[in-house]
């Protein structure tokens, strides 16, 4: 797999450098931000927020290439580890966090380990993204191992606790890919995929919980949704994994697998009610004409993939199935 290439600098450790970053630097033309109206400090933010989505589509090529390097990863059966402090960190948890439900995995596919340990989720422990070794030893106690890829998360790009987690990652052979804010970050020397997402000066200088971590977010929703496409999470645009554990996903569970098929409601209901509620195994029971049990060894064998399980049994990716 060709990558975009590293960066090979950045600015030193140490303190005089931090102010030399992007996303530290102070914007003049808002020193008089606390004495302007309510509406204006929002119309500010909002145009800020604004900036982030072009900065990101900026970094496509280098998330693209992310995708692929975690894709062939869980093929062989590997993991995803985000790891991050702070801000990052959090967004790691929340993202790690939906990923089963919306797309029926593992729990531990994808996993987020954040400077601190689980009561940083909710309280700051600003102290903990200084420790280097303990971000080594975290990934170490996960056992990260060739087959997985540890995503580094990180504004400055230079946050120590996330430094240390992506070195130990290397030295066991995963592969490593680094988000950060900042351009020539040290992380992205350290990291086989840097995405360096320029999201330069923000409204409150230094407060990285805002259009850097909103950029954030957006990376990290694209890498995960593109790498479970790519898995055949999906059929075309629909969730055909996902699991119904309320009575909002039971609805689009039937209104998925109504989409994808162009069955009635009442043959619809039916197939979903032979797979279990499982909205992939109803599409291919209906465009297959077989029953719910036939489906499933269609799935199993196709990789849990719709569109190559019907592939398989001769059927077409869509269209009305006829009455069952």
């Amino acid at each position: 797999m060709t990558t975009p290439s590293r960066s090979t600098g950045g600015p030193p450790a140490d303190a005089d450098a931090l102010s030399l970053l992007a996303t530290e630097r102070t914007r003049p033309d808002l020193a008089d931000l606390d004495a302007r109206s309510t509406r204006d400090v929002v119309a500010v933010l909002a145009a800020a927020d604004a900036e982030v989505p072009a900065a990101v589509a900026a970094a496509g090529e280098a998330i693209a290439a992310a995708v692929d390097l975690v894709v062939e990863r869980l093929e062989r059966g590997g993991r995803m580890v985000y790891v991050g402090a702070g801000t990052p960190g959090r967004l790691a948890v929340v993202d790690a966090s939906e990923l089963p439900p919306t797309f029926g995995t593992d729990p531990d596919l994808v996993v987020a380990v954040m400077a601190g340990g689980p009561a940083a989720m909710a309280g700051a422990r600003e102290g903990a993204e200084d420790d280097a070794e303990a971000g080594a030893a975290d990934v170490r106690a996960r056992g990260v191992g060739p087959d997985d890829v540890v995503v580094g998360i990180t504004a400055s790009g230079r946050t120590p606790y996330v430094l240390g987690a992506v070195d130990a990652a290397r030295a066991a052979g995963a592969g490593t890919v680094g988000v950060s804010s900042n351009p020539g970050a040290a992380l992205s020397a350290r990291v086989d995929v840097a995405v360096e997402v320029d999201t330069g000066p923000e409204v409150v200088a230094g407060s990285t919980r805002l259009k850097a971590g909103t950029a954030q977010k957006l990376v990290l929703n694209q890498l995960s949704t593109a790498v479970m496409v790519r898995r055949g999470k999906t059929f075309g645009n629909l969730m055909v994994d996902v699991r119904v554990t309320n009575a909002k996903l039971a609805q689009r569970v039937q209104r998925m697998v109504a989409e994808a098929t162009g069955a009635d409601r009442d043959a619809v209901a039916r197939a979903v009610a032979d797979a279990g509620g499982h909205a992939g195994t109803a599409v291919v029971a209906l465009l297959a004409r077989v029953d719910a049990e036939r489906a499933r060894e269609l799935l199993a064998a196709a990789g849990g993939r719709v569109r190559v399980a019907l592939e398989t049994a001769g059927a077409g990716a869509g269209g009305p199935s006829p009455d069952a």
